[in-house]
């Protein structure tokens, strides 16, 4: 079955904007997730006969990847084989009346087959063209392959809150992926489509998911360049140097997240958990501070240190379980979950699921609060005719 919105009509901000999406994975099909929940109509230019890599990615739900439905949830698809120019041609009516191109191949790829820019562009001028590579089309890493952990690795980020060296953390978030990839190819495409307007004319935006890395270390790029002080590992300000910006564990395995940076929410903190005065000055001896805290807190269990910080407002809380963040009242009364990812490709449809949350405001979103990923080729016939 065809993907797309369930029974309604779309609209929102981008309604009217065609997109091709040759992507694959995470970078680009949640970038032109954005798009779609925006109101663009998003074609996946698919290979068959098994379509893009995510489609098998466990868990399933009724045979059909979650991850794959998530990330392509109101897209259109037609799968071709781009390497028979005959089925390659076919794309000639899509191309003609798209507005942007999202491609993640590795450099080079999609001037094989004839679809780089410089060549589209002699026929479709107005054509907005988004490659995001790892480390972008030119330089000596061009055609490295990489995924997020080496991409953050290879910008200094890794290296600032790894832990202990024997037994280093991986990053719970594919920072590079979305952070890095996925919301600069949005942000240049919007960029590129008001530029379109007034020079008629589309362009070529490099994506470096790598380079989109960079600005979540501006600080640490502050204290280097600026004042000489190279960062170390989970020994600054916000990567645990500091007592007032740790996770302390409390006494029922559960962990306190402390954010008392500025003064008078550590002077809240301290009076909330009753920490002895010669250890609020942090200053003098930080881990002194800090191993007073964390008997404090170890002392007692998460809910007793709920209560405390909510009354204390102190900047603190208890980590959330996922369980508890995705029932957590706060987001209900927002609607944060409350568009659907229906059930359409499988053969025995369950009841539609959240969707994932997109950072696009209400009155830019497309109209559908329930819509489905497509199935492989589903609109060849309607968008590529027999």
């Amino acid at each position: 079955m065809s993907g797309g919105i369930v029974g309604e009509t779309r609209g929102g901000a981008l309604a009217g904007v065609t997109v091709l999406d040759f992507s694959t994975l995470l970078p680009g099909p949640m970038a032109t997730l954005l798009l779609a929940e925006a109101g663009a109509e998003v074609i996946k230019v698919e290979r068959p006969p098994q379509g893009e890599d995510m489609r098998f990615q466990e868990p399933f739900r009724n045979g059909v990847s979650v991850n794959f439905s998530l990330l392509n949830r109101g897209k259109r698809s037609v799968a071709l084989d781009l390497k028979d120019p005959s089925q390659r041609a076919r794309l000639d009516p899509l191309l003609a009346r798209a507005d942007v191109l999202v491609e993640q191949f590795r450099p080079g790829v999609m001037e094989r087959l004839g679809l780089g820019y410089a060549q589209l562009a002699e026929r479709y001028p107005r054509l907005i063209y988004c490659s995001i590579t790892g480390y972008g089309q030119t330089g000596p890493k061009r055609l490295r392959a990489g995924h997020d952990l080496n991409y953050i690795g290879d910008v200094g980020l890794l290296a600032l809150g790894h832990g202990d060296p024997e037994r280093p953390v991986v990053p719970p978030a594919l920072v590079a992926d979305i952070a890095g990839g996925a919301w600069p190819a949005v942000v240049n495409i919007l960029l590129a489509l008001r530029a379109r307007e007034a020079t008629g004319r589309g362009c070529h935006i490099d994506i470096s998911m790598t380079e989109g890395v960079l600005p979540f270390l501006y600080w640490a790029m502050g204290a280097a360049l600026g004042a000489g002080q190279w960062p170390r590992n989970n020994g600054e300000r916000v990567t645990g140097g500091s007592p007032r910006y740790r996770l302390y564990p409390t006494a029922d395995g559960r962990l306190a997240a402390v954010a008392a940076l500025e003064e008078k929410f550590w002077r809240a903190f301290c009076d909330a958990i009753g920490l002895a005065p010669e250890w609020r000055d942090d200053s003098r001896d930080p881990e002194g501070s800090a191993a007073a805290v964390a008997a404090l807190i170890r002392a007692r269990p998460a809910a007793h240190w709920r209560a405390v910080f909510d009354a204390a407002d102190c900047c603190c809380s208890i980590v959330a379980t996922l369980e508890e963040a995705l029932a957590d009242p706060h987001f209900a009364e927002r609607g944060v979950f409350a568009r659907k990812l229906a059930d359409s490709m499988s053969s025995g449809a369950a009841a539609p699921m959240p969707a994932i949350p997109v950072p696009i405001a209400p009155a830019l979103r497309d109209r559908a609060e329930v819509a489905a990923a497509p199935a492989l080729g589903a609109d060849n016939e309607a968008l590529l005719g027999r």
